[in-house]
């Protein structure tokens, strides 16, 4: 951390204080009776009384997200204001709004809500911070200032009465396909899905999981023997088609930074050897060429060669 970005983040911070009216002595500890008086109110309430989260509240009223925010918590929220949600096209905010797309909207809510209460000391520590929706939001520290999965921190340490806010300059915006949506998406994986759709997966990795998918290229099918794909999508090879699936996902969602050498247990019931070395991270031979590909339900890691349990 280089001192001029600890100092940009302390001066952020003051800033806050005294947007919401808290005075502080000389010594820069925040007066008792006006920390008494923020922390009254919860998240929900402290972000109406500022009067910049209008929208904010709406699209917590239409993602029903406001009764989970008044509770207990604690909660960090990376809180971004009614400039940051006008940068979103009108059209696609409408449409955010409506009944017919509160998980997307509810999914987007919650990228930018962290479970417990953590301060600007502590956000300017993490590389990441796992959001309630499941997925990471990185966290990037440089003399220009903090900024959360690419939305710039302008306000922090607003204390509430069941967790403290930060205020961002920008929505931020999560994965909003699933694994199967994802992968279909990227172009690359065609003989996957193909078998995924063969062996009757397509829904199971479509479900909330989370799941870990160590994903084949279409290149990596390719490199099969010749007639090895075409007979596994054979009704006759379906269990063997579905036992290789299987050995390609991994319960939860596990980081590259996660990994340890060692196994990992998949679906198929059998292991996987993790090994990390400075040729970069293989699961058995397959190398992985692209990791922590995020998704609603998972993530997803490229590998160059399929796993044959």
């Amino acid at each position: 951390m280089k001192p001029s970005s600890l100092l940009s983040l302390m001066a952020i911070a003051g800033l806050s204080l005294t947007a919401f009216g808290i005075t502080t002595n000389n010594d820069g500890d925040t007066c008792s009776s006006s920390t008494a008086q923020v922390a009254k109110k919860d998240i929900i309430e402290t972000a109406l009384a500022a009067g910049n989260f209008k929208t904010l509240a709406t699209a917590l009223t239409s993602a029903k997200l406001v009764k989970t925010l008044q509770g207990k918590g604690p909660f960090t929220v990376f809180a971004p204001t009614d400039e940051a949600f006008a940068r979103i096209p009108k059209e696609t905010l409408a449409s955010l709004l409506e009944p017919k797309n509160r998980d997307m909207l509810t999914n987007i809510l919650t990228y930018h809500v962290v479970p417990g209460r953590v301060s600007a000391k502590q956000v300017i520590k993490l590389d990441n911070a796992a959001a309630v929706n499941g997925q990471r939001l990185p966290i990037l520290v440089s003399d220009s200032g903090v900024s959360v999965a690419g939305s710039k921190v302008v306000v922090t340490d607003i204390e509430c009465s069941n967790g403290i806010i930060h205020v961002i300059d920008t929505v931020m915006m999560p994965a909003t396909k699933d694994i199967i949506g994802t992968a279909v998406a990227a172009g690359s994986f065609k003989t996957l899905a193909a078998a995924l759709e063969a062996g009757g997966l397509i829904e199971a990795l479509q479900a909330e999981g989370p799941f870990t998918v160590f994903a084949p290229s279409d290149a990596a099918f390719a490199a099969l023997p010749q007639g090895t794909v075409e007979s596994l999508l054979k009704p006759e090879g379906l269990d063997a088609l579905v036992s290789i699936l299987k050995y390609h996902v991994v319960p939860g969602r596990i980081y590259a930074d996660q990994l340890k050498a060692g196994t990992v247990k998949t679906l198929q019931g059998g292991s996987l050897e993790v090994k990390i070395s400075e040729e970069g991270v293989f699961f058995n031979e397959s190398k992985v060429t692209a990791a922590d590909i995020e998704t609603t339900n998972g993530v997803i890691h490229v590998i160059d060669k399929v796993l044959l349990p």
